[in-house]
């Protein structure tokens, strides 16, 4: 399920493949349909006559790929399922506020981004069903910062949660070794191991004896990410109030990229762009943090020369980047039939296989004792047992405080100020100038 997520991830829904697993491939980012409103009716005209329930999405959910809209129409043949999916969420999230504010217009099955869901929580959430209690929903399924983040200060659960992106590190074990660093996976992931400034320790190590014109990171939004990502208080506070110019997780994350990028860890590019993809061919970099969508955009751009040298490490501390919910509006036509379909969508064995069709990684803890997620190991990345790496890396994600405008900070210090440090050379001080005004601005500060 690769769509926009956290800081960040919208500019790679039309960029990475996807390919199944037990062909040994880790899905990236696919387009569900040529049009940006298109309808993928992955039951459409499944069942003849009964009740027709739709879902509304952004991106690639797979539930039509994994063939589970197909399985629930068998399993219940007075079903149609109907999907219509946006490719983007930037155009998708408008439409649904506009039809939440409406009051119509609305599929019987909503998804929503990571970034959006607080705003829905503390505004929209009198428009969607209490899932908390909905016949087979168990909240002890979900990891607990998961469900918590689907779920309103009155207990009332909006979302189920879908996908999740925790976070490993990626690296080159040819780069590594001539470097002179070590390349067992066990071995790299010591050297940083819960400190990210052991990261860019490891990266100035790196490049002293850094092989032809290789840098250690692709990019300094790519280490401020990372950072970010794996603290539980960054842009809000628990009361909602905008504290990023005072964030010790942003002051962190900001420094560590800076210097990042001032001391040429970097090779200066900037994340999902052709030049990005590029660097991934020419084994320009030797390290990136990777959610478990990121192994198959590395797949592609890197292409078959770079098999077996990529491999996957834990990161210095447990993060997440990306993640999904879907719900349902009060004003479904077919609220009881919809709630059943997304208990059902959501079970652990669902997302278990979705997981093994599209490298979509399951916010089901319960799903992680399952074989295809437990056990899966990705052939082109040495074997690396990705199943055990980044259920661990779930597990130690911090409840992290999500505020309704994170994505429009994350995205401005990204793209605004760190580009123009990585990039133009300028000053971490006059960067940040930059990059708060615009983000001021866009906040009406």
């Amino acid at each position: 399920m690769f769509r926009s997520s956290g800081t960040y991830r919208h500019r790679a829904v039309t960029l990475a493949a996807v390919a199944a697993i037990s062909a040994g491939l880790l899905a990236g980012c696919a387009n569900d349909s040529d049009d940006e409103t298109g309808s993928s009716g992955g039951g459409k005209g499944g069942n003849k006559g009964g009740t027709t329930i739709t879902v509304g999405t952004f991106g690639v959910f797979g539930y039509k790929q994994a063939g589970l809209y197909d399985e629930y129409m068998k399993l219940h043949p007075d079903i149609n399922i109907e999907e219509t999916s946006i490719e983007r969420n930037e155009n998708y999230y408008p439409q649904l506020l506009t039809h939440l504010g409406a009051g119509s217009g609305l599929a019987d099955i909503q998804a929503i981004e990571i970034a959006n869901i607080t705003e829905i929580k503390t505004t929209q959430a009198d428009k969607f069903v209490d899932l908390s209690k909905a016949p087979g929903v168990k909240k002890d399924n979900w990891l607990s910062w998961k469900w918590a983040q689907g779920t309103t200060e009155d207990g009332k659960t909006i979302g189920l949660g879908t996908d999740i992106g925790p976070m490993a590190i990626c690296y080159r074990k040819d780069l590594f070794q001539q470097a002179g660093l070590p390349t067992d996976r066990t071995e790299v992931a010591k050297l940083w191991a819960g400190d990210w400034n052991k990261y860019i320790e490891t990266g100035k190590k790196y490049m002293k004896k850094a092989p032809g014109d290789t840098t250690f990171v692709d990019s300094a939004g790519g280490v401020y990410n990372a950072v970010i990502s794996s603290n539980a208080k960054r842009y809000y506070d628990e009361s909602g109030k905008v504290i990023y110019k005072d964030s010790p997780a942003v002051k962190e994350a900001w420094e560590l990229a800076t210097t990042a990028s001032q001391d040429k860890l970097t090779a200066k590019l900037q994340q999902f762009q052709k030049s990005w993809d590029q660097a991934f061919s020419n084994g320009k970099f030797a390290t990136v943090s990777c959610p478990p969508w990121m192994l198959g955009h590395i797949k592609e751009k890197a292409g078959d020369k770079a098999k077996d040298q990529w491999d996957v490490a834990a990161a210095p501390r447990p993060g997440n980047w990306g993640g999904s919910f879907i719900g349902v509006p009060k004003a479904s036509k077919h609220q009881e039939e919809a709630i059943k379909l997304a208990a059902w969508l959501t079970a652990p064995e669902q997302q278990a296989k979705v997981f093994e069709k599209q490298a979509s990684w399951p916010s089901s803890q319960a799903a992680y004792s399952l074989p295809q997620v437990g056990d899966a190991k990705h052939p082109y990345f040495g074997n690396a047992p990705i199943g055990k790496i980044f259920a661990e890396a779930a597990k130690g994600i911090p409840t992290q405080v999500l505020g309704p405008k994170d994505q429009i900070i994350g995205s401005n210090i990204a793209d605004i100020g760190l580009l123009q440090v990585d990039q133009q050379g300028k000053s971490p001080k006059d960067a940040w100038k930059a990059a708060t005004k615009t983000i001021d601005n866009a906040l009406d500060q």
